[in-house]
């Protein structure tokens, strides 16, 4: 890689790393058990048809999520402050009983307390780089409460009360 590339990839992290996400943890079942990993990148795509994206790197989780036929993205909310951090780390505890989890009557986790969990399908898996972009079909929403917002900025989640911003 050239020093522009390394270059211009640094100041690319850096510009995201001023831009405040949304947290989600994408969750799927597999033959070795359920899978997880944290993600700031999940966006919505389109109503009709229902979809979302999202991207993730060559994790052992990663592969485990795109190997599934379904998964879920469960939408994260102040409270899952510390959950986001354990589904960040390659070595954080998952699914535990202590994190909430429970298991879809279809076979994926699913954290019930979330703002929202989407069930979904993948309908197109896109690489790039080190990456994956995924493109999911919507299969079912289930709502949870809304009792604020958990942000990522900066390389850390920054949690909100309230109405302010």
């Amino acid at each position: 890689m050239s020093s522009i590339e390394t270059t211009m990839g640094e100041r690319l992290k850096d510009a995201f790393r001023r831009h405040p996400t949304g947290v989600a943890v994408i969750a799927a079942g597999g033959p070795r058990g359920p899978a997880g990993l944290t993600a700031s990148s999940v966006a919505s795509v389109s109503v009709d048809p229902p979809a979302l994206s999202f991207s993730v790197m060559g994790t052992r989780s990663a592969r485990a999520i795109l190997a599934a036929p379904s998964f879920t993205v469960n939408l994260l909310g102040p409270e899952h402050a510390g959950l986001a951090r354990d589904f960040a780390r390659p070595d954080g505890p998952r699914f535990t009983p202590e994190q909430g989890w429970d298991v879809l009557p279809t076979g994926e986790p699913v954290l019930p307390g979330a703002q929202a969990s989407l069930r979904a399908a993948p309908l197109r898996l896109v690489p790039v780089g080190d990456s994956t972009v995924v493109i999911a079909t919507v299969l079912d929403v289930l709502l949870g409460p809304a009792r604020g917002r958990l942000v990522h900025h900066d390389r850390e989640f920054h949690i909100h009360h309230g109405d302010g911003i």
